[in-house]
């Protein structure tokens, strides 16, 4: 009854100071808007045009509501039954301060979300893209090229997250999951990103934690980083090719890249039978390799309306003895239209391949999405979409997921600020 009291408090405060806090919001530095304007950003520019006159606190907030329609079956007949209804709605807090010049901080608090209905921090960095702190131009001909960032938070690995639903900011995803092999974890980073004249470089670390703590027993580290280039060509194109690398180290008990998301998946209630819960994960999949490399290729082309994103993925276990590796592909492919192309159409494939063993049997899964959307304004988004996901291969045998299969129709409205 108290954490109900207090999500009831916190959610009535929020929904209740959008209209002021976004009258309110000032502009930042070297920021990502968390509406439509965020739409294809992918590394903050270091382009900047906002003065720094003292602190700064832009105070603001993301919520999503679903009403799900799908259907499942499996193998066994041994799935439970759906309804059509609405999910429970997700919301987050997001706290993005200017605290210098050059140098500002992120906190996102998920005041609900399907894992955890109660209030928790996500996580936060700090984004320094000036040294002026230290002295006034201080290295600034290196800082003109490079952003540093270190916090408790997603770091930049590959460049789907970009364009996931994180809880409730689902304002950048053009659908409602994320994709089945969903790269994305929270832990404590450091990255140094170099950007210049179109070319991307990343370098950083983690520790490779989820949850901290101080005892021994878990020493494992990740290198991480990124190559790429990025250039608007023309007035009507838009080029972009990244690569990718994750590498973990063996000191690590588990590794979290695709089981870092404490807030769950965007489709509820699935895969689960009268005697095994629906974990509340589903459909996402996780290989449960305890330490892995992988990487991520992504080409992005925008020319005019269109618009095509696309995902190549490979990790593998970093246990030669035991071996297993998984492949990951996806493609989005969409048109926007309208005088501020508010308006969108579109598809997306996305399959999963690999065995979790040199010896295990194959496992397949593969996923279609159709659907569009409509920004009403540029802090306001309604999509809804047909989706398809079915399992295959002797990998999945004895479980609920032999055999098994969802679809149907889910529709999505969410503002982000």
């Amino acid at each position: 009854m108290k954490n109900f009291k207090l999500k009831s408090i916190l959610t009535a405060l929020f929904l209740t100071g959008v209209v002021f806090a976004y009258a309110q919001q000032p502009a930042l530095q070297y920021f990502r808007a968390n509406d439509k304007d965020g739409l294809n950003v992918f590394e903050t520019s270091k382009q900047n045009d906002v003065e720094f006159t003292g602190v700064k606190v832009r105070v603001g907030g993301d919520f999503a509501m679903q009403f799900q329609g799908l259907s499942q079956s499996n193998a066994g007949d041994s799935l439970t039954e759906l309804a059509n209804n609405f999910n429970l709605p997700t919301a987050n807090l997001n706290l993005d301060v200017q605290l210098a010049d050059g140098m500002r901080m992120h906190l996102r608090t998920y005041l609900s979300s399907r894992h955890h209905t109660e209030a928790y921090v996500k996580g936060g960095y700090i984004q320094i893209d000036k040294l002026d702190f230290i002295r006034k131009d201080f290295m600034s001909g290196f800082m003109n090229v490079a952003t540093i960032r270190v916090g408790m938070d997603e770091f930049n690995y590959g460049d789907a997250h970009f364009r996931r639903s994180d809880n409730a900011r689902a304002i950048f995803n053009p659908f409602v999951g994320n994709y089945i092999m969903d790269s994305f974890t929270t832990e404590p980073f450091a990255e140094l990103t170099i950007n210049t004249s179109g070319f991307i470089g990343v370098l950083g670390a983690t520790n490779g934690r989820l949850n901290q703590s101080p005892l021994p027993g878990d020493d494992g580290f990740v290198l991480f980083g990124k190559l790429g280039y990025d250039d608007q060509i023309n007035d009507d194109l838009r080029l972009r090719l990244t690569g990718s690398f994750y590498s973990s180290s063996d000191k690590g008990t588990r590794d979290y890249l695709y089981n870092g998301d404490r807030a769950g998946g965007r489709y509820y209630q699935l895969l689960g039978t009268q005697t095994i819960s629906s974990s509340d994960f589903s459909p996402r999949f996780n290989p449960g390799f305890k330490y892995q490399t992988a990487f991520q290729i992504n080409p992005f082309v925008k020319f005019k309306g269109l618009e095509f994103f696309g995902v190549f993925e490979v990790t593998s276990n970093g246990d030669d003895a035991v071996g297993g590796s998984f492949t990951q592909l996806g493609a989005e492919a969409l048109y926007r239209f309208g005088g501020e192309e508010q308006l969108y159409l579109g598809g997306r494939f996305n399959s999963v391949s690999g065995e979790v063993a040199d010896a295990a049997a194959a496992r397949d899964a593969q996923r279609i999405n159709f659907g569009g959307g409509w920004f009403m304004t540029k802090n306001v988004l309604a999509k809804v979409e047909y989706v398809k996901q079915s399992y295959d291969g002797a990998g999945w045998n004895g479980s609920q997921y032999q055999g098994a299969e969802f679809s149907g129709v889910v529709i999505e409205a969410t503002i982000g600020f």
